[in-house]
C-alpha cells in the first residue's frame, strides 16, 4: 500500500501489551468531539463487561482538526488504547491497514457514533474466538433488531440490500452497519482482494466472503441513527453502485480466485451441483428472459422491415441467445470464467435451434392462416411461443450448467495458507 502507517502512541510500548484476543477498531475522521465521549464508554465497557482481553485502536484517516491530538491523549490515558495514523481518508483503507497488521486473533471495528448497543459486541465476536465463523456483522434489517432512523436512510437501505440479493446474488441482510469482526488469520488471507478504500469496503468483503464460502454470523442489534452524520448520502450510493458493478464484472470474468481461496480456506462446496435453489434459479433467470425479450423484439422491429419475418426472426433470436447464454451462465448458474465457455455456447445454441423450431412454426402458421396479418399480432403470437421456448431453455440450461457448483481446479494462492 501507498499510504503511510504510523503507530503514534500507546499506553504502554506494544511489546509490553498482552496479545489480545479481540482488537477493535474506530476509524475516524475529523472527530475530534465525539471521540473521547466515544472511547472513553467503549473502554469502560470493555473493562467491566467483556471476558476477553481486548485493545482500542482509533485509526485517523488523515484528520485535518484536532482529533490526531485527542487520540494521542486517549492512548496516553488508558491502557490498551493506541493510536494508528493514515495520511489518506477512507474508513475501509484504515481497516485493511490495521486488520492486516493487528497480532489479535480477532478484529473488529466500530463506528465513533457508538449507534449499535456495545451489548451485541460479545454475541458479534464469540462465534469468531471458537472458531465456529468467520466473519460477523451486526444487521439492522432482522425481525428482532431495534432501529431508529428515519424513513429516507431505511429505505435507501432496503433498496441497497435488494440491489446487492439480486445483482451480485448475496445473502447477508445489512451490508452497511458500521459493526463487523473477523477472524484475523482469514482476514490476511481475504483482504488484499477488496480494491475498495472508501464505504464499498464493507459490501465487498462481505460478497467476496460469502463466495469464497466462509461461514458469516449475523447478529440482530439495536441502533440509534446519529442525526448529526457526515455521511454524504447520494456521493455515497452513486460510488456503492460504482463498486457493484466493478465486483460483479470481476466475478463474471473470473478475474478473482474464488475456487483457490477455497481450497486454501478449506470451504469448498459440499458437494457437486447446480448453486442456489430451483426458486433463486427462477428469479434470476427470469431477469436474464426479460432483458432478452425486450432486446429481441426491439431487433425484430429493426430487422423486419428490411429483411422480411422470417429472416428478422432467426437474426433477432440468434443475437439475443448469444447474449441469453452468456448472462444465464454467469448470473443465473454462477460459472465464472472461461472454461468451457465455447461448449456452453455451442449446447446453447441447440437450445436456440428448439426456439427457432417453435417461433418460425408459429410464424408459417400464422401467415397460413392469416397472411395478411399485422406486425403487432407476428410480435403477439412470437412471444406466446418464446413463452414456451423459455421454459424449454431453463431446463435445458439447467442441465447444461449442471456441474456450476464444482471447482475445476484446486490451485494454491501464492501466500496463502489453510
Amino acid at each position: 500500500m501507498s499510504e503511510t502507517v504510523t503507530a503514534v502512541r500507546a499506553a504502554e510500548p506494544v511489546e509490553s501489551v498482552t496479545t489480545p484476543v479481540v482488537d477493535v477498531v474506530v476509524p475516524v475522521y475529523n472527530e475530534e468531539a465525539d471521540l473521547g465521549p466515544c472511547v472513553l464508554r467503549l473502554h469502560a465497557f470493555l473493562n467491566d463487561n467483556f471476558p476477553f482481553t481486548a485493545r482500542i485502536t482509533i485509526a485517523d484517516n488523515a484528520s485535518t482538526d484536532s482529533t490526531l491530538q485527542v487520540a494521542n491523549h486517549l492512548a496516553d490515558q488508558l491502557e490498551g488504547v493506541r493510536v494508528v495514523h493514515l495520511d489518506r481518508k477512507g474508513r475501509g483503507r484504515a481497516l485493511r491497514e490495521v486488520w492486516q497488521g493487528s497480532d489479535a486473533q480477532v478484529v473488529a471495528y466500530m463506528d465513533v457514533d457508538l449507534s449499535t448497543d456495545l451489548n451485541a459486541l460479545l454475541p458479534l465476536v464469540a462465534p469468531l474466538v471458537s472458531g465456529h465463523s468467520d466473519l460477523a456483522i451486526g444487521t439492522r434489517l432482522a425481525a428482532s433488531s431495534r432501529v431508529v432512523r428515519g424513513p429516507k436512510r431505511e429505505f435507501i437501505s432496503r433498496c441497497y440490500n435488494l440491489i446487492l440479493r439480486t445483482s451480485l446474488q448475496a445473502k447477508f441482510s445489512d451490508a452497511q452497519c458500521g459493526f463487523k469482526a473477523m477472524r484475523a488469520q482469514v482476514a490476511r488471507m481475504v483482504l488484499p482482494l477488496v480494491e475498495d478504500g472508501e464505504w464499498f469496503f464493507d459490501t465487498e468483503l462481505l460478497v467476496l466472503a460469502e463466495r469464497i464460502g466462509l461461514r458469516i454470523h449475523e447478529v440482530p442489534v439495536d441502533w440509534i441513527d446519529d442525526p448529526d452524520s457526515s455521511v454524504d448520502i447520494i456521493d455515497t450510493a452513486r460510488k456503492d453502485l460504482q463498486g457493484v458493478w466493478r465486483v460483479g464484472r470481476a466475478l463474471g470474468s473470473g478475474r478473482l480466485p474464488i475456487a483457490e481461496l477455497r481450497a486454501a480456506i478449506g470451504r469448498e462446496p459440499l458437494m457437486e451441483g447446480v448453486p442456489l435453489g430451483m426458486v433463486g434459479q427462477l428469479v434470476r433467470f427470469g431477469i436474464v428472459g426479460i432483458g432478452s425479450t425486450l432486446a429481441y423484439m426491439l431487433l425484430y422491429v429493426l430487422l423486419q422491415s428490411f429483411t422480411g419475418a422470417q429472416v428478422a426472426n432467426f437474426l433477432a433470436l440468434l443475437i439475443t441467445a448469444v447474449a441469453n447464454t452468456a448472462a444465464n451462465r454467469t448470473f443465473t448458474f454462477g460459472v465464472r470464467g472461461a472454461t468451457q465457455a465455447v461448449s456452453h455456447q455451442l449446447q446453447g445454441l441447440l437450445l436456440f435451434g428448439i426456439g427457432l423450431f417453435l417461433t418460425s412454426g408459429s410464424l408459417f402458421a400464422l401467415h397460413h392462416w392469416a397472411p395478411d396479418s399485422a406486425v403487432h399480432l407476428e410480435l403477439a403470437v412470437l412471444v406466446i411461443a418464446n413463452l414456451l421456448a423459455t421454459l424449454i431453455r431453463f431446463v435445458g440450461l439447467r442441465w447444461v450448467f449442471r456441474q456450476a457448483g464444482a471447482s475445476p481446479h484446486r490451485a494454491t494462492v501464492t501466500g496463502i495458507r489453510p
